[in-house]
């Protein structure tokens, strides 16, 4: 919300002395996020003058049009050869003999630090500039020259003034409980409290217009007071659409960052900027009997103003007449009753309409104007009959036309009331804060207030909605006592048991994997229906059973995360999309993985007042979704950079399932590799990992479908593991390794096996065999020709034999190497490479 200063000053009399800085310092301190303090036009400098041009000589022959203007700037101001006139060459053509303009003479800057000089172009010398409203620092047509009114001063007279140059203006940004904040009323207010000087509330005057015409206003009513509880209509007839807006109306407009549309749109977008109440003409001859406010029909649609055709939910509140809708409540008119430059008869109507409804409306049309932003912030429910009364007598000032008089109906509103006791805002706030001083406080900001014994009974003004519980009405008596006033004091912190069990563990696998030089990222845990096809997850599979989210903050990511790789790829794109080449990301959270049974749509809610029952708790924690924690990392350029130690290294499948096993090592665990068939993953180059008999992930390098539809280099790697699963069985401390202090032997074997008999099968059945003087097994070749024959490889394996009190003999160690090589040939067939 934009609020200048000067039209603040007009209801709340802060002194002359503050300038909009120090406004907006008390501002703030009352819990206003006032954003910046803008100036308009603040880097305009020097003569700016109210000028009229004479006459107007158009130069031929060259490629754009050229005038030749003498314009009537004051006896003080003109060119010495010509008094009271200036000679000036402009490129518009919007302006005519006789109109007022804004000429800046040689020696003034104009906005971005142009200057003005006198110089000779196209010709003719030119003894100044006239101005387009961009040139000083308005908004408006930066092509087309601004025409002041032909009532907006002399020639000569200082144009700042007229144009509102040097106003400040306060850019706020409203928080969601305080819609009030939308109005140069609302802020008053506040400015007016924190100043301690009277106020003039706008929105309590009704304003004086003439007795009604003969003739019956427009009718009107409401067919949800659910969606509407106040609806009126004010009819004019007679309006004259070509009255030009005035230029103090328009100044205020342009500050409040809103452009001119014609007088009528204009007086009810001024209307609403002052006193927040939502207004909206509709053109009366286009209208079909009765306007009332109802919820839409079941597969009606109307076009609204920006030309778009909307299909209406049943749930949308509608403003229709006898043959339709005619505009969305609180959001957007329709094109059907718009009010154009030729509309002389005109209905206006102000009403009030369910916050909550009007939300969800906007949100589902993806629709959002400066009334839905009021209304879904809940706008005075009384303000409505003085706003539309405001309206109406500013456009019978202006444009004159006969008043009918107005229709309305509302429905029954009690005032919300909220009790607290008298020394609860001191409790929570930890400073003394007297109970008279709290309830002096609430009066000011509007609320009616009663005392008995030490309880405030607390009638919240109906421009607060948001005052609903005691807690709000503390928020208000500190806000205003002084924030800084309440005092700086830690918490005394009970002794605590340290970190859980999980905690240790999940904290040692992130620190194992960023020491194995992965960086963690927190990815955005929402996903849509989109993504599972990006993932290439058929449609059984489990993790397409998601949880969907009621209130989500994108409609196309609607689903609560099955997986972490979809987040975890978005992160590797937006990093190579900045530069970042070689990248080893990983990150650990919750999935939800949906359960069969009841929907959290079908607990029942506990009341918040005190405790759930045992009873209570169980049915909620019955319909939550699983949650396990999962770890996922993925790989893209190089695992190991080049150097002068040699060329670098890319990324590979088997650094994936390295990951895992790091991660199994850091919590004290073992993780069996085998090959697996994961769809996110290639089918020849993909391992499922498992964890005491049981598949707890999957790892390797990622199908070209998912790489191409992520955006990732070919051939990107990946790795996702159930941690809670690995974690179950794993020891809570993890033993240092043993250093050796006896010699090592080492011995190699080549062992032919099927092709099909995975690696890790022939490595665990060496194991197994070489008995317990066995210290690791690694594989470090694999061979398949016409040597070993089709369907076959050579897999060979590097032994390591070690005792933990002798040196090894030769005989202890060629016992210990056939034995495993035995094993090997009983458990898988495997012949012994010579």
């Amino acid at each position: 919300m934009r609020v200048p200063v000067s039209w603040l000053r007009a209801y709340a009399a802060v002194p002359s002395s503050e300038t909009g800085r120090d406004i907006a310092h008390r501002l703030i301190a009352a819990g206003l996020e006032v954003e910046t303090v803008d100036v308009i036009g603040g880097d305009v400098k020097g003569p700016l003058v109210v000028g009229r041009v004479l006459g107007i000589e158009e130069l031929v022959g060259h490629r754009k049009p050229i005038r030749f203007c003498r314009v009537e700037v004051g006896a003080a101001h003109g060119h010495p050869d010509t008094p009271g006139v200036r000679d000036v060459i402009c490129g518009a053509s919007n302006f005519a003999v006789g109109d007022l303009v804004a000429v800046a003479l040689p020696g003034s800057v104009l906005a971005g630090g142009f200057e003005i000089e006198s110089r000779k172009t196209y010709g003719h010398v030119s003894d100044g500039m006239i101005c387009s409203a961009a040139e000083v620092g308005l908004a408006g047509d930066p092509a087309g020259i601004m025409v002041l009114p032909s009532d907006a001063g002399t020639p000569g007279d200082d144009a700042a003034p007229l144009l509102g140059l040097g106003e400040e203006v306060l850019d706020i940004a409203v928080t969601p409980d305080r819609g009030y904040a939308l109005s140069i009323r609302g802020v008053a207010r506040e400015a007016a409290i924190a100043y301690d000087v009277p106020f003039e509330d706008p929105g309590t005057v009704l304003s004086e217009l003439p007795v009604p015409a003969e003739g019956e206003p427009h009718p009107c009513g409401t067919k949800d007071p659910t969606g509407c509880d106040l609806f009126t209509l004010r009819t004019i007839k007679g309006f004259d659409p070509s009255v030009p807006t005035p230029l103090w109306m328009l100044r205020r407009l342009e500050a409040c960052g809103m452009r001119s549309v014609s007088l009528a749109v204009d007086v009810t977008n001024y209307v609403m900027l002052e006193t927040g109440q939502p207004l909206h003409a509709f053109d009366l001859d286009s209208l079909r009997g009765p306007v009332r406010a109802r919820r839409a029909h079941l597969g009606e649609k109307l076009e609204t103003l920006d030309h778009v055709e909307r299909l209406l939910d049943p749930d949308d509140i509608v403003i229709a007449d006898d043959r339709g809708a005619v505009g969305l409540a609180g959001t957007m008119g329709g094109l059907d009753a718009e009010i154009t430059r030729e509309s002389t008869n005109l209905a206006l109507e102000a009403a009030h309409f369910s916050p909550r409804g009007v939300a969800r409306m906007s949100r589902r049309h993806k629709l959002s104007s400066e009334a839905s932003r009021r209304f879904e912030r809940g706008v005075d429910t009384t303000l409505a009959p003085y706003a539309s009364a405001k309206a109406t007598a500013l456009l019978l000032e202006l444009g004159g036309g006969t008043y009918l008089g107005m229709t309305g109906v509302e429905a029954g509103r009690e005032p919300a009331r909220v009790e607290m006791a008298a020394g609860l805002p001191a409790e929570v706030a930890g400073t003394p804060i007297d109970g008279s001083v709290a309830a002096d406080l609430l009066r000011r900001v509007g609320c009616e207030v009663a005392v008995t014994g030490d309880t405030l009974v607390v009638t919240a003004p109906p421009w607060r909605p948001d005052l609903t519980d005691p807690y709000d009405l503390v928020e208000e008596v500190v806000r205003l006592v002084g924030y800084e006033s309440v005092p700086s004091v830690l918490p005394a912190v009970p002794a605590q048991r340290g970190w859980t069990r999980d905690q240790r563990l999940r904290r040692r696998a992130g620190i194992a994997l960023a020491g194995a030089g992965y960086v963690e990222v927190p990815a955005y845990p929402f996903m849509g229906q989109a993504d599972f096809d990006a993932l290439r997850l058929p449609p059984d599979d489990p993790r397409r059973r998601a949880v969907r989210l009621a209130n989500p903050l994108s409609d196309e990511a609607p689903l609560l995360r099955t997986t972490l790789l979809n987040g975890l790829l978005a992160c590797a794109r937006r990093n190579l999309s900045r530069g970042s080449d070689d990248l080893a990301l990983f990150e650990q959270g919750l999935v939800f993985l949906a359960l069969d049974g009841p929907s959290a749509s079908s607990a029942g809610r506990p009341d918040v007042s005190a405790r759930p029952s045992e009873a209570e708790l169980d049915e909620l924690d019955g319909v939550l979704p699983d949650q396990p924690r999962h770890f996922a990392v993925v790989l893209t350029g190089l695992r190991e950079r080049a150097g002068w130690w040699g060329p670098g290294r890319t990324a590979s499948w088997a650094d994936a399932i390295t990951a895992a096993r790091v991660i199994a090592a850091a919590v004290g665990s073992e993780i069996d590799v085998a090959a697996g068939s994961d769809p996110i993953f290639h089918p020849g180059r993909c391992a499922a990992l498992s964890s005491g008999g049981a598949v707890i992930g999957s790892a390797g390098e990622l199908h070209p479908q998912v790489i191409a539809a992520a955006g990732l280099p070919a051939r990107t790697c990946a790795m996702e593991l159930d941690f809670d699963a690995l974690t179950s069985a794993a020891v809570a401390v993890v033993p240092a390794p043993v250093v050796g202090t006896m010699p090592v032997a080492k011995e190699d074997v080549a062992l032919v096996v099927d092709a099909d008999v995975p690696a890790a099968a022939v490595m665990a059945a060496l194991a197994s065999g070489a008995g317990p003087l066995l210290e690791s097994v690694r594989l470090f070749d694999e061979y398949s020709g016409e040597q070993i024959g089709a369907g076959r490889r050579s897999l060979a394996f590097s032994l390591r034999f070690r005792a933990p009190d002798r040196t090894l003999t030769a005989a202890e160690v060629a016992e210990a190497r056939n034995g495993a090589v035995a094993a090997a040939e009983v458990a898988l067939g495997a012949v012994l490479r010579s």
